[in-house]
C-alpha cells in the first residue's frame, strides 16, 4: 500500500469506530420502522464523510467519485466492512449500481439517475431473484417485458429486491427475446419505483427482523420508455456478471472487516473474564479459537487480495472469486460464532453487537450465489484444467 492508502485507511479506521459504530444502535432501530432511507442519524454520518473527504471514494472522478482505483478501495472495504452501517455512511453502497450505469447507461440515465446516486441522494436497487423460480439458475427467470411502440411494458413478481422501498428505480432483468439463445433472452430495464403499477408487496421478514429491506416487488404491466433499457437488448446476463463479479470481492473484503471486529471483542472479553480459577484467555480451548480464527481471517484475506489482484490486471479471476466467495462465508460464520461462545449469555443478547452479526454472516452463504453453485464451479473448472488453479 501507499503511504496516501495508508493514510487514508486510518482515517477511514477513525471514522468507521468513533462515529458510525457509535451511531448504530439508534440507525438500527430507526432502520426497522422506517427503511434505511428514513433513519435520521444516517444524515448526519453522511455529511461528516463528505467533510472528511471519505464520501464514494471508489465511485469514479469523472461520475463524481473519488477515483480511487480498483486495488486501493478493495484494501478501504476492509475498513468500511467493520460496521454494517459503513457502507451507507460512507456512500460506497451504490457502487456496483453506479458502475452498472457508468458502463452501460445513456447520457440520460447518467444525468438522472447516475449523478444523484453517487452523490447519495437517491437509492437504488436490482430485481433479479423470483419467489417461483430457484435464484441460483436466473436462465429460470419468469419476468417478461415486450416492446410497445416507444415503450416497454414489464411484467415480474420479484423478491429480495433489497431497499425497493427506500429505491428511485429498480433494475429489473426480464425476458425480452424467448426465441434466443439461454443467456441472450433476458435484458436490464430501468424502472421508477413511482411507476403506476409497481408495487411492493411486502419487506421480508428475515432473521427475526426486516431493516434490512429485502421486498417483494410485483409489476404489472408497468410501462416505461424504451430509452430505459439498460445496454444492448438481451444483455442482461453480461451486464449482471459485470456487476456481480467486482461486486463478490467487495463483500469478501467487508466480511474481513466484521471478521476483524469480531475477533477483536473475543479477545477482549477473553483476557478480562475470570472463571475456574483463570481468565478464559488462559484456557487451551480458548486459544484454540483466537488462533484458529487468526488463521481463517488472514488465510481469507490474502486469498481475497489474489482474487483482487488478477481481476485489478486483467486476468480471469472467476476461479479465485468462487473460491473466497463459499471460503469466506464460512470463514465469517466460524468467526462471530467463536467470538459469541466466548462471550458465553451475553453473546446472544443484544448488549453486544454479535447476535445481529451473527444473523447478517448467515445471509452470506446465500446472496450472490449459494455456496454449493460457486464450488461446483471450480470444482468443474479445476476438473477440466487442473493447471488453471490460483497456484499454478
Amino acid at each position: 500500500m501507499s503511504s496516501e492508502l495508508v493514510d487514508l485507511r486510518g482515517r477511514m479506521r477513525r471514522f468507521i469506530d468513533d462515529e458510525v459504530v457509535a451511531a448504530e444502535p439508534v440507525f438500527f432501530e430507526q432502520q426497522e420502522r422506517t427503511g434505511f432511507a428514513g433513519a435520521a442519524v444516517l444524515e448526519p454520518l453522511r455529511a461528516a464523510a463528505k467533510a472528511k473527504g471519505l464520501w464514494a471514494l471508489g465511485h469514479p472522478k469523472e461520475i463524481g467519485g473519488g477515483g480511487l482505483s480498483f486495488m486501493d478501495f478493495v484494501y478501504l472495504n476492509e475498513i468500511i466492512g467493520r460496521s454494517e452501517l459503513g457502507q451507507l455512511a460512507v456512500g460506497s453502497v451504490s457502487m456496483q449500481d453506479s458502475i452498472m450505469l457508468h458502463r452501460y447507461g445513456s447520457e440520460e440515465h447518467r444525468q438522472r439517475w447516475l449523478r444523484p446516486l453517487v452523490a447519495g441522494e437517491i437509492f437504488p436497487s436490482v430485481g433479479l431473484t423470483e419467489p417461483e423460480v430457484a435464484g441460483s439458475d436466473p436462465t429460470l427467470m419468469r419476468a417478461t417485458a415486450h416492446f410497445d411502440g416507444d415503450d416497454i411494458v414489464v411484467n415480474a413478481h420479484k423478491w429480495f429486491t433489497t431497499g425497493a422501498n427506500s429505491a428511485a428505480f429498480t433494475t429489473v432483468f426480464a425476458e425480452t427475446d424467448p426465441d434466443a439463445t439461454a443467456h441472450r433472452r433476458f435484458s436490464a430495464i430501468i424502472v421508477p419505483t413511482d411507476s403506476p403499477g409497481y408495487e411492493i408487496v411486502r419487506v421480508i421478514p428475515t432473521m427475526g427482523h426486516t431493516g434490512g429491506g429485502h421486498c417483494e416487488i410485483r409489476l404489472t404491466d408497468v410501462r416505461v420508455p424504451s430509452t430505459n433499457l439498460l445496454g444492448g437488448r438481451g444483455e442482461g446476463f453480461v451486464i449482471a456478471q459485470h456487476r456481480l463479479g467486482p461486486g463478490r470481492i467487495f463483500h469478501c473484503m467487508r466480511w474481513l472487516g466484521q471478521a476483524q471486529r469480531a475477533f477483536e471483542l473475543m479477545c477482549a472479553r477473553a483476557t478480562t473474564r475470570y472463571a475456574h480459577g483463570s481468565l478464559l484467555s488462559e484456557k487451551g480451548e480458548i486459544q484454540r479459537y483466537v488462533a484458529e480464527s487468526a488463521a481463517e481471517i488472514q488465510s481469507h484475506r490474502l486469498m481475497t487480495l489474489d482474487a483482487a489482484r488478477r481481476m485489478d490486471t486483467g486476468d480471469d479471476a472467476r476461479i479465485e472469486i468462487a473460491l473466497i466467495k463459499f471460503h469466506g462465508a464460512t470463514m465469517l460464520h466460524n468467526v462471530i460464532d467463536r467470538a459469541i461462545q466466548v462471550h458465553g449469555a451475553l453473546g446472544v443478547s443484544g448488549d453486544t453487537p454479535l447476535e445481529r452479526m451473527y444473523r447478517e454472516a448467515r445471509y452470506a452463504r446465500l446472496y450472490d450465489g449459494p455456496d454449493e453453485v460457486h464450488r461446483a464451479s471450480v470444482a468443474r473448472r479445476l476438473l477440466k484444467d487442473p493447471g488453471s488453479a490460483p497456484w499454478a
